[in-house]
């Protein structure tokens, strides 16, 4: 049967797919537009079933705060070429919007939501169908009250920040929404910071520790055997100076015998009080890195400043609530 062109932009409206998509499934479904979007709707799932297994390390992320209730949600494809589509970004600011609408409290309520007469969920697999990329919802984040601010890192929907303070200050949240964008903190401050966190971040300092510790014993060995420690400081560096002529076979064995000898007493000398002093100044110096009122703030007039200083600066009633951050990048 014929297939109206007037039809055919209907059901392009209502499910988001390509013109030619939208024609075939129409004719097949001999002008039924429930089974048409069905067709439709199969024809997402099929992709989405054959890749499964891909990565989807592209996407869109979008921040939006109305009325006391913030939160940023990202959709995301393989490509970029995709993510940078109109109507993959339209597709993710519908489900924002409608989630903010709602005030979704988590991702699983988002994706159950109505958008268009089908659920987010059966919209992004549909669209999965009509791009044949994988698609998924993530990152979905809120913040709940006054003082919102958001941010979109240079508008390229790849890392959204959102921040909340105590008081309304709209110039002072986006450069603190800035702030949390540029220099990525873990908590807001130390009391805040996960004891997994800690606990991960004190091991691996004892372990870095020793290492550099027992890495000394090493060197001097080799110094004082006239070996120059940056030429053996792996098997491969040892091998390839053999090659360039740096290394003699006598010089790489004798390397080789010092390096074992040094790191066995280097760890039989190893002082653990000492040790440990070195890995809690290391864990400190994480938590000025990480923990947002620490952090040193970018955005001020040149003088050095903790966020919390350049704070008080502003108004000394001023207090970060809270902030979250999502970002496609790999940091």
């Amino acid at each position: 049967m014929a297939i109206s062109i007037d039809d055919i932009k209907k059901l392009r409206a209502m499910t988001g797919a390509g013109l030619a998509d939208v024609k075939k499934a129409l004719t097949e479904a001999e002008g039924d537009f429930d089974k048409a979007k069905e067709l439709l709707r199969e024809r997402g799932l099929a992709i989405a079933a054959k890749r499964s297994d891909r990565e989807t390390s592209n996407g869109c992320v979008l921040v939006k705060a109305v009325d006391g209730f913030a939160a940023m949600i990202a959709l995301k494809c393989e490509t970029d070429f995709v993510a940078n589509g109109a109507d993959f970004i339209a597709l993710t600011q519908s489900i924002l919007d409608a989630a903010i609408a709602n005030k979704c409290k988590d991702l699983e309520a988002v994706k159950a939501l109505t958008i268009n007469g089908q659920t987010a969920q059966e919209a992004v697999t549909q669209r999965s169908g009509i791009t044949g990329e994988k698609m998924e919802l993530d990152g979905y984040l809120t913040l709940e009250g006054d003082n919102i601010e958001v941010y979109n890192h240079m508008g390229k929907n790849i890392l959204c920040t959102m921040v909340q303070l105590n008081k309304n200050a709209a110039e002072v949240g986006h450069k603190l929404a800035m702030q949390v964008a540029a220099m990525k903190p873990v908590a807001l401050d130390a009391q805040s910071v996960d004891q997994k966190i800690l606990d991960e971040e004190y091991k691996t300092a004892v372990e870095k520790s020793k290492l550099e510790q027992v890495q000394k014993y090493v060197d001097n060995k080799l110094k004082k055997a006239g070996i120059n420690p940056n030429l053996v400081d792996s098997e491969d560096h040892i091998e390839s100076n053999m090659t360039k002529g740096w290394l003699t076979q006598e010089q790489a064995d004798e390397a080789r015998k010092l390096i074992a000898e040094g790191k066995a007493e280097g760890e039989a000398q190893l002082k653990m009080p000492m040790i440990e002093g070195i890995a809690k100044g290391r864990v400190q110096k994480f938590l000025k890195e990480s923990c947002l009122v620490d952090q040193e703030f970018q955005f001020g007039d040149g003088d050095k400043q903790t966020v919390n200083q350049w704070l008080a600066q502003q108004d000394k009633e001023l207090k970060i609530v809270d902030f979250k951050r999502f970002t496609l990048v790999a940091e």
